[in-house]
């Protein structure tokens, strides 16, 4: 397992199973250039005592089974094979991996919740597979909670003409580090969504990717993230289109506010010689509340064909409209309530689009502590 041989595209690295593979990054790397290392607290160059604890539980639907496995399991780094220094950090360090399996055909009657909890302690290192076989359809959520030094890759196997929803939501304490490689792995006529929620930690660090194996792949990929004072909150993403066909749809919307508020939105898009008849496209929106906070958003699209159903990305970054909080204001609403209501609308659109009852009002009522802060 050493260097991938496919092709190089200016948006896509290397990926490799070796460590020595990756140099340690020193910050000006295009990859690294937004994220302060010295808050990674050794994750990205071997310094980190091995020492934490982080408890996967699993609440499994009854159609879905779920288990613990080693490295050695053929069905890990199947899908993914690491691109960056911390994720094949993570690969080589993580002692059990848990594989959940949705077998064919089948529908699950109820979401999968798979609860990640850091105990504090020193770093520790993770894996997870999440396997849907053909024609199936699953829930998933990704409950992550506790105070953690904690990388981890998580492999979204969806197979042809099978349906994958999956619902992140990364709800650390305050003095969380979170470095993760989300990796979704397509085949034909296969969907998946994925529902990105990023609120707690210090600093949090989470790439989504997807690549397709067959033609009719649809992926769509939402995130909702709340920066607050301090925080260093970075989404990156790479769609990856090698096959004609396929869709995709990216919409990530933020919020910032307080002093040294950081959030960092990169949203790679490649569509090859081979991918004709792409549909993608990505937007990015960030909402700055207060003086002192920031936001970095690079859209990148890389087309290589012509041959492409539509292509666009768009992103924007500013402050509150005015006209809208004049407009409740002459009807009467008080300034404080008319901001909540503009912060809800911006956000609304998004939050419908999570399908599990009880994590969407989990979600609204984050919007809303933070919004009393």
């Amino acid at each position: 397992m050493g260097l991938d041989s496919k092709p190089l595209s200016t948006l896509r690295g290397k990926s490799s199973f070796k460590l020595e593979d990756f140099p340690v990054p020193n910050g000006r790397e295009e990859m690294w250039r937004f994220t302060p290392l010295s808050r990674l607290r050794g994750l990205h160059d071997g310094t980190a005592p091995v020492a934490g604890n982080v408890v996967i539980h699993v609440d499994a639907a009854p159609e879905v089974s779920v288990e613990t496995v080693g490295r050695e399991d053929p069905r890990v780094g199947r899908a993914y094979t690491p691109t960056d220094r911390v994720s094949v950090q993570a690969f080589t360090s993580f002692e059990k991996a848990t594989v959940i399996t949705v077998p064919k055909e089948a529908v699950t009657s109820r979401a999968t919740v798979i609860n990640v909890r850091g105990e504090g302690g020193g770093a520790a290192y993770g894996h997870i597979v999440i396997a849907v076989e053909p024609l199936a359809e699953a829930v998933i959520v990704l409950d992550h909670q506790g105070s953690a030094v904690y990388a981890d890759n998580v492999e979204f196997v969806v197979g042809d003409g099978a349906t994958l929803k999956v619902v992140s939501l990364q709800d650390w304490a305050d003095d969380a580090v979170h470095v993760s490689q989300h990796h979704a792995h397509l085949g034909r006529d296969a969907t998946f969504k994925s529902f990105v929620v990023t609120m707690g930690g210090d600093l949090v660090r989470l790439s989504p990717s997807v690549s397709y194996t067959g033609r009719g792949g649809d992926a769509d990929l939402s995130g909702l993230y709340f920066v607050d004072a301090g925080q260093h909150i970075e989404h990156r993403l790479l769609v990856d289109h090698t096959v004609p066909d396929c869709r995709s749809n990216v919409d990530y919307r933020g919020a910032l506010q307080g002093d040294e508020a950081h959030a960092v939105w990169i949203g790679d898009v490649i569509i090859r010689v081979e991918a004709t008849g792409t549909d993608t496209y990505e937007l990015n929106r960030n909402l700055i509340l207060t003086d002192g906070a920031r936001a970095d958003s690079v859209p990148n699209l890389e087309i290589l064909t012509g041959e492409v159903a539509g292509a666009g990305h768009a992103s924007a970054s500013g402050r509150m409209d005015d006209e809208h909080i004049f407009y409740l204001q002459a009807r009467g609403i008080p300034y404080d309530e008319a901001r909540r209501l503009v912060i809800r609308g911006y956000f609304a659109q998004l939050i419908a689009k999570i399908e599990v009852e009880e994590i969407r009002d989990r979600v609204l009522a984050a919007v809303e502590a933070e919004l009393a802060r």
